[in-house]
């Protein structure tokens, strides 16, 4: 069983716990951070080697505290740096048998690397962006599968053929679900359902970014953020219940 580096995900509540969890309660642990991870997320990190839990005799995963606190720094390094699994295996491998090992850079970084000249005025925070090249090689795919999927609208540029720090997300749970034979254009309705949820967010949030007051349409970006994070809680929910299945 690998080692995970001290500190990040699990290391509070799942780090006191010296027992095993099941992937249910690893996911409880997780979305306190990480609010849009799914036990699928879970199972396909482990699928691509990031993480090793252990199985009963029934085949259900157990997973301990290491376990979570090497998912939560995985999640963030996706997050946070946009690297390929692969990059974040060997990273992390690296740090565990005591190696130096600094963070590869791909595109900008979400926390932000640049520190204003002292001449320049304070400007607000800039939003991530990745390259066209840099989103190919995070989510490891070619160019024709990433203009298949812009043709259906599942990920857009969107600034100088730039794009949002989410479109790693995205090509990489639609390369996911190609594995089982789901094909982008079966995803157009997944596109347009959220799209809706969207749109139902932005009509609540609406009256608070048009307020005068400007800490009222800054609380607008808290309130949007919650919003979504419920709508992705419930899309869940609503689909597993519709497939009638409980997830282990």
């Amino acid at each position: 069983m690998r080692r995970s580096p001290s500190g990040g995900a699990g290391s509070g509540t799942a780090a006191r716990d010296s027992g095993l969890m099941s992937i249910g309660t690893v996911l409880n642990v997780l979305r306190d951070e990480f609010p849009e991870v799914t036990i699928s997320k879970i199972r396909f990190l482990e699928s691509e080697g990031l993480v090793e839990p252990q199985r009963t005799p029934s085949g259900y995963r157990k997973f301990s505290a290491q376990d979570v606190e090497r998912l939560g720094h995985v999640l963030r390094m996706q997050r946070d740096h946009y690297l390929p699994l692969r990059v974040i295996r060997e990273h992390l491998d690296a740090m565990e048998r005591g190696e130096a090992a600094p963070l590869p850079l791909v595109g900008r970084q979400r926390t932000g690397e640049a520190v204003p000249e002292p001449s320049e005025a304070p400007v607000a925070p800039a939003v991530a962006r990745i390259g066209r090249a840099d989103l190919l090689a995070a989510a490891g795919i070619d160019e024709g599968a990433l203009q298949e999927w812009e043709s259906y609208g599942l990920i857009a540029p969107v600034q100088d053929g730039a794009y949002d720090a989410e479109a790693v997300t995205v090509a990489s749970l639609v390369a996911e679900l190609g594995r089982f034979g789901i094909e982008p254009r079966h995803l157009r309705v997944m596109k347009a359902a959220a799209d809706r949820e969207a749109g139902l967010v932005d009509q609540v949030v609406a009256p608070l970014k048009r307020h005068r007051n400007p800490q009222t349409r800054a609380h607008a970006e808290e309130r949007t953020k919650e919003l979504a994070a419920l709508a992705v809680r419930l899309h869940a929910a609503l689909v597993t219940t519709a497939l009638g299945i409980r997830l282990p």
